[in-house]
């Protein structure tokens, strides 16, 4: 009887880390360039000898969605949206990340920055410096950036491992466990300048699994209930079986 309390306890906890990705997801779902994080689970079956006897509920380390998001036409020269599944590279305090929020500016000193004011690096991990009194700058796909028809530099484009784990970082940007390369075929993968990607958060999908988990947690705490109704009423049985 005392499994079954555990079982609930293991199910509350998972539901509960469910419900903090989806809170995220939805506080972000206006962020451009965002990437949604999920949250795995395992089944844990506890055995008595070569029988299962108790499954419980196990959270594994949540995982970010590689899917792209839609885009939106703004029209500003400094918005770029990534096609493909490429990241730009920032230079932060705590080392290079990758994102795929476009929304960039000019310092000015000229240096090309993100919305969080991280340099924006080249495919050579260098960073970019334009003129901060010349035209607006044009974008072409590979990331080749000119203002008054002379070449600047290029946004470095990067590919990361799908096997990669990724971690969130500022920006809206991710860190791999594994490097990233430097994208060099732009038939898949390129710049779209003028566009900013949203994030890829549906939050009809999000508010249709916020209601499952609310469902979930109810049945999971009236099943403990009668769980531990089952387990004094035991208890009393055997206490009136002694007496």
């Amino acid at each position: 009887m005392q499994g079954g309390l555990h079982v609930g306890v293991s199910a509350q906890i998972a539901l509960r880390d469910r419900l903090e990705t989806i809170a995220h997801n939805l506080a972000n779902v206006s962020t451009p360039g965002f990437r949604a994080e999920q949250a795995k689970f395992d089944a844990a079956v506890a055995r008595i000898g070569a029988q299962p006897s108790v499954a419980f509920v196990e959270a594994k380390q949540p995982y970010l969605s590689r899917e792209s998001g839609g885009t939106i036409k703004t029209d500003s020269p400094l918005d770029v949206a990534l096609q493909g599944d490429a990241f730009m590279a920032l230079e932060t305090p705590q080392g290079q990340i990758y994102t795929r929020d476009g929304r960039l500016f000019i310092t000015p000193t000229g240096a090309l920055v993100s919305v969080n004011g991280h340099a924006v690096l080249d495919a050579g991990g260098a960073p970019l410096q334009l003129d901060p009194n010349g035209p607006a700058p044009s974008i072409a796909r590979d990331g080749m950036i000119a203002q008054g028809g002379r070449r600047i530099g290029a946004i470095g484009l990067f590919a990361i491992d799908p096997a990669a784990n990724l971690t969130r970082a500022d920006n809206s940007g991710v860190s791999p466990d594994r490097p990233a390369t430097a994208v060099l075929d732009f038939t898949r993968n390129g710049v779209l300048q003028g566009h900013l990607e949203n994030a890829n958060v549906s939050g009809v999908a999000e508010m249709a699994r916020l209601i499952a988990v609310q469902r979930a947690f109810e049945s999971v705490v009236a099943a403990q209930g009668q769980s531990e109704q089952s387990f004094v009423d035991a208890i009393k049985t055997l206490g009136g079986a002694g007496g």
